[in-house]
This record gives C-alpha cells, sequence and structure tokens, in this order.
C-alpha cells in the first residue's frame, strides 16, 4: 500500500508540476481557455505558484505527513473549484452557465 501511495503522490506532483509549467511559459491554449471563463491573463503566473507549491507540498509530504495532507487538501480544493458553486449558487460547467435552486434542488443550466 505505501508503494501505491508513493506512485499517486509522485504522478499527482508532476501533473501540477507540468501544469505550473505551462502557466509560467503562458502556453497559448491555456491562456484561450483562461479567457474564455473570464479569467484575467495576469493571474496565471499566480495559479502557476500555487501548483508548484502544491506540486513541492506533496512531495514534501512523503517525508512529512502533516504537509503532505495540507498540500493534498489544497490541491484537491483548487482543482475542484472551477467546478463547484459559488457564494451565489452559480458555476460555469464546461459550455454553459448552470445554477442551483435551493428552493427545489435541482441544476438548471442556460
Amino acid at each position: 500500500m505505501f508503494i501505491t501511495y508513493i506512485v499517486v503522490t509522485i504522478l499527482a506532483a508532476a501533473a501540477n508540476i507540468f501544469s505550473a509549467t505551462l502557466d509560467f511559459i503562458r502556453y497559448k491554449p491555456i491562456l484561450i481557455n483562461m479567457a474564455k471563463v473570464g479569467v484575467s491573463g495576469s493571474w496565471i503566473t499566480t495559479l502557476g505558484f500555487l501548483k508548484a507549491a502544491g506540486a513541492l507540498g506533496l512531495l514534501i509530504g512523503i517525508g512529512v505527513p502533516a504537509v503532505g495532507i495540507a498540500a493534498a487538501t489544497g490541491s484537491s480544493c483548487f482543482s475542484s473549484a472551477p467546478s463547484s458553486p459559488t457564494c451565489e449558487g452559480t458555476t460555469r460547467l464546461a459550455w454553459r452557465s448552470c445554477s442551483f435552486s435551493w428552493q427545489s434542488p435541482r441544476w438548471e443550466c442556460e
């Protein structure tokens, strides 16, 4: 089981490092996708640093479990935030805007 933990941790860190690298070099398809969802291009370096910090935290977490738990939690929140509802109950799912109604629990998409 420990080998699986190490392999999954290294793969997750590698994915974050790859994604951070694309942010740092300002890879054109990333900029296009960010513009489509309304994220300013000035945020790309900050997002790259967050991804790199998550990767570093995951790798440090192999030896220091508390750091690994914090990094895994932060990376999970970072990755799931774009597809989760905001405080107003709206989100952008792939190509369309959706909202959740608390009065009648269901998603309504445009």
